[in-house]
């Protein structure tokens, strides 16, 4: 019974989230019709101390980036550097390579370490025009998107910054680049099969006369093609940011050590010390520090064009990365009471009797990142509960806990996006389109992903290679 009580809550906010209902509204009800179910009494102490404490976790943390990355996007739009860029691709690459080059971008960004997240915003006023100038259905870009930023660069290639490979580091003992061979391969399975997915919808798409679109939501400001920057200075802050981020995550542990306390003499008003765990916010504040660089260089070299629409495109953005970091968080709040319930942990003691060690892993952990909606938060709760048991059953088999990371850390970016999970509903969002128009695409991609992992499974058995 706790079990179906688990796979209802899924279920309905799946239902919700696929309907166009908000995610903000309907996470804790179906969280917390959960908890009804399971203990009515712990109804309100569940949706304070867990999922409210979840919840306001993850704006404390990421609201910033959500906030930065949105109007980054936006200068970078205002500024007319997303068209110059696309207009330069188009007579480069060709408009008929459209999902190349966002996958591409996309990419590019993501294995720089810049988040998932950010990505979207960064990524859509190109993504926008380029499919505009193309005459490809505006409902097809998320899959591009997703495939570029959530798929191969996050989880796949070797040495990715993102937090999906370097969970597993801690666990076993292993690098970011761990299995680089299976981690190569993995990746071009998914950007061959993925591409190839992509391609035949946008043909069939042009087969049957569809154009971009009509009606549409949240469309970039577009700009005169006389008046655009030259496409060397559009790109310019992209790789600002790309470095910097690169560089200060490097840097910042140098500067303030693995702890930095601030003397409580320094805020009076404060009374106590303010002490930081660095490891834990170097990400999140390289990531900030370089969205600001490169908010700083767009409007020093594009003054006059984004001043004048400076106040009205701010306030659009940060409204935009308001509710793209609550649904977000209110998706991690309801993964982390779900975690909590009885159900859960019935599926993780039924995901332990699977015999093979490779696919236990990589069944556990896309199923629990499916669950939950989240492949960091998936994979945390089953390296948490599990991680022994894989690295028994992998040294049992004599296989080396690099082939382990690899499996998971790829696993946890199978099945984690559906439809209620937080990374789908910001990029839908952004992009002003719904489940109905475009999570087709978004599926699968996640279909892909999920694929991959038992592909380099079986790559490793026949061939043996890491």
């Amino acid at each position: 019974m706790s079990f179906l009580i688990v796979l209802a809550a899924l279920a309905f906010l799946m239902f919700a989230a696929y309907r166009g209902y908000s995610v903000i509204l309907f996470a804790p009800i179906a969280a917390l019709g959960a908890v009804l179910l399971t203990a009515p009494d712990a109804v309100a102490p569940v949706f304070t101390g867990i999922f409210m404490e979840k919840m306001v976790g993850f704006v404390k943390l990421y609201f910033p980036v959500f906030m930065l990355g949105a109007v980054f996007g936006k200068v970078i739009e205002l500024s007319g550097f997303s068209e110059s860029i696309v207009n330069a691709a188009i007579r480069y690459i060709g408009r008929s390579r459209a999902n190349a080059v966002i996958v591409a971008v996309c990419a590019l960004l993501t294995y720089g370490g810049v988040s998932l997240f950010v990505v979207v915003f960064a990524v859509y006023p190109f993504a926008a025009e380029l499919y505009r100038q193309s005459n490809i259905p505006k409902r097809l870009m998320p899959g591009a998107i997703a495939l570029g930023a959530f798929s191969f660069t996050m989880d796949s290639l070797p040495g990715t910054p993102q937090i999906q490979n370097i969970i597993p580091t801690t666990f076993f003992k292993t690098t970011s680049w761990a299995a680089p061979v299976l981690g190569t391969v993995g990746s071009l399975f998914i950007i061959v099969v993925g591409l190839s997915y992509l391609e035949w919808r946008r043909r069939a798409a042009l087969a049957r006369g569809e154009g971009y679109g009509t009606s549409l939501v949240n469309e970039p400001e577009r700009m005169p093609a006389t008046s655009l920057p030259h496409p060397a200075l559009a790109i310019l802050p992209l790789i600002v940011v790309g470095v910097a981020n690169f560089v200060l995550t490097r840097m910042i542990p140098q500067w303030y050590g693995e702890s930095f306390t601030v003397p409580a003499e320094i805020l009076p008003g404060v009374h106590t010390p303010v002490t930081a765990t660095i490891k834990t916010v170097v990400a999140i504040w390289a990531v900030e520090a370089a969205l600001l660089l490169g908010i700083v260089v767009v409007i020093l070299t594009a003054f006059r064009r984004v001043s004048a629409r400076f106040a009205d495109g701010s306030k659009a953005a940060v409204g935009g990365a308001l509710l793209a970091a609550m649904n977000t968080a209110s998706e991690y709040g309801f993964g982390g009471v779900i975690a909590a319930l009885p159900g859960f942990i019935v599926v993780g003691d039924a995901l332990k009797s699977i015999p093979n060690p490779l696919v236990n892993a990589a069944v556990s952990v896309s199923s629990l990142a499916g669950i939950t909606g989240s492949a960091s938060g998936g994979m945390s709760i089953a390296l948490a509960a599990m991680s022994d048991l894989f690295i028994k059953g992998a040294q049992a088999a004599q296989i080396p806990l690099e082939v382990l990371h690899r499996v998971v850390s790829m696993a946890s970016g199978g099945m984690d996006t559906l439809p209620h999970n937080g990374a789908v509903i910001t990029l839908l969002a952004v992009t002003g389109l719904t489940h109905k128009e475009s999570y087709r695409e978004i599926f699968a991609v996640t279909v892909i992903k999920t694929l991959a992992v038992f592909f380099v499974i079986a790559f490793y058995y026949v061939t043996g290679l890491v």
